[in-house]
């Protein structure tokens, strides 16, 4: 700690020894029949003094002025957002005559950041602004480390990042995602249920990290004494429970790659997965759609929203594209034709020797195409090799009935008609297992799920969806660290 920041703590340390010397304790206590600062913002002002609405209110001192016998304060509580010259506050008047002895001297001791309640009447000032007239002040908890002066400090991104309680206070927009975040995975939630699905909950300790081909986080259980892993998909279990005739089941949950962090990338990130039973990769088309009309909905504004620079239509419809379309329109080849792909690749620097052709595909496609989907398009109908839990299209093995849905170039979804062929699924996994290390995600079979397919899973659509990434594009935030409360940041150097 900075020798500045303490002495702001010692002086802040002594005020809260001379409220307790004034018999009120400095940590506060229950507070009964509170109002929400919102709700007592849309009482009318234009009555007269007699016949002010009385008023109880507890939030935390953003502002402060003193004038002699009167001392002014705005209070802020999460009803409302906090934006210098607006309503998003509530003004408080401590005059010393109507707060009493005790309340005008506690008065001399408040400081930014500390939590009060106030008792009063509610009205305006001759200046016209909207004022509790307080008749009693209640301390309710000292913030011994000073708060930003009138919102300001806030811009650094590092600072906010590591001091989020204060960036939701001082940045409106903090508090907004927050909500809205909340408002979009409650809505999911409610939509799913009104289709059947029973929502569950699959361990997040792994003995083997199947499900998506990722690096996992290591642990070790001592007591058992076995490794184990975080999972990084939801996958597998709620497979198992399709065979167990579960014929409709997600889940919302936290998933852990050990991978890079970027604008788009949190190595801890929130996932939706869905099974259900009887359906395909079309049907997860119109579930997807119909899930994210609905989370644009519950914003309550319009059906086209911005993102960054540009806007998204989210009116359905959805545009549908075959991935082979696509790829031969932004690419120049068949994606059939390997010759050509490798051709292609290689004038980029892109090195093809050892490659299978569908990974050179699957990089050119990353490269030319998915900077260029607008969208919303659900990509279809992928090259097989690259999907090895998805069902081949009937009559053509080299095709997977998996899509992704792309919205500005951001991959936001991914469904596919699920591999329920104990036979093929093994030999998929068994030809995957062959590329990777020892240290990636599925470098060990999953023996029990593929016993558990040969129990007989039905045809069944699946689908996973980013909800980092969807309140991203519904909320206009441009880099996954702001909507996720908590990023994983650096250690904080001393």
């Amino acid at each position: 700690m900075s020798s500045a920041a303490d002495s702001h703590e010692a002086i802040r340390s002594d005020k809260l020894r001379a409220i307790a010397a004034l018999g009120v304790d400095p940590w506060g206590h229950r507070v009964d029949g509170l109002m929400p600062i919102g709700d007592v913002l849309k009482l009318p002002t234009d009555v007269a003094e007699d016949q002010r609405p009385q008023v109880k209110v507890a939030g935390r001192i953003v502002l402060r002025r003193d004038s002699g016998k009167v001392h002014w304060i705005d209070l802020w509580d999460w009803t409302t957002p906090l934006r210098e010259g607006d309503r998003g506050k509530i003004q408080v008047m401590l005059g010393q005559k109507q707060v009493g002895e005790v309340g005008w001297k506690l008065a001399q001791y408040l400081d930014l950041g500390d939590q009060v309640a106030v008792e009063g009447t509610f009205g305006k000032t001759r200046m016209g602004e909207p004022t509790i007239f307080a008749e009693k002040v209640t301390f309710l908890g000292k913030s011994l480390l000073p708060h930003p002066d009138k919102y300001s400090g806030m811009q650094d991104t590092e600072f906010r990042l590591r001091h989020r309680y204060l960036d939701l206070i001082y940045n409106p927009e903090t508090l907004d995602r927050a909500k809205k975040r909340i408002q979009i995975i409650r809505t999911i939630r409610r939509y799913l249920d009104e289709q059947g699905f029973l929502e569950v909950e699959t361990p997040v300790l792994h003995a083997i990290a199947g499900g998506a081909a990722a690096r996992p986080f290591a642990t070790h259980h001592n007591a058992l004494d076995i490794p184990l892993f975080q999972r990084i998909a939801l996958e597998l279990p709620l497979k198992r429970l399709l065979v167990g005739g579960m014929e409709r089941v997600y889940e919302i949950g936290r998933v852990f790659r050990n991978e890079g962090i970027s604008p788009r990338h949190n190595p801890e990130f929130t996932m939706m997965e869905l099974y259900q039973a009887y359906g395909d990769y079309r049907s997860m088309m119109d579930l997807t759609e119909g899930l994210i009309v609905d989370c644009v909905k519950a914003l309550g504004g319009s059906m086209v929203l911005p993102y960054g620079e540009h806007t998204v239509d989210f009116t359905p419809p959805f545009q549908r594209a075959k991935y082979a379309d696509l790829f031969r329109e932004y690419v120049g080849v068949s994606m059939e034709d390997s010759d050509a792909c490798a051709r292609v690749a290689a004038q980029t620097g892109y090195p093809t020797a050892g490659k299978h052709p569908d990974v050179i595909v699957q990089h050119l496609f990353e490269e030319n195409v998915e900077d260029k989907l607008i969208g919303p398009v659900f990509v279809y109908d992928y090259p097989a090799t690259l999907c090895p839990l998805t069902k081949r299209q009937w009559g053509n093995e080299k095709i997977a009935e998996r899509f992704e849905l792309y919205i500005r170039g951001m991959e936001l979804a991914n469904a596919y008609t699920e591999l329920n062929d104990p036979v093929t699924q093994e030999m998929t996994f068994r030809s995957q297992l062959a590329g990777l290390s020892a240290d990636e995600s599925m470098a060990k079979m999953d023996e029990d799920f593929i016993r558990a397919l040969r129990h007989g899973m039905p045809p069944a659509g699946g689908l996973g969806i980013g909800i980092d990434r969807l309140i991203m594009l519904l909320t206009n935030t441009q880099t996954i660290r702001d909507v996720i409360l908590f990023p994983l940041l650096r250690p904080e150097k001393a």
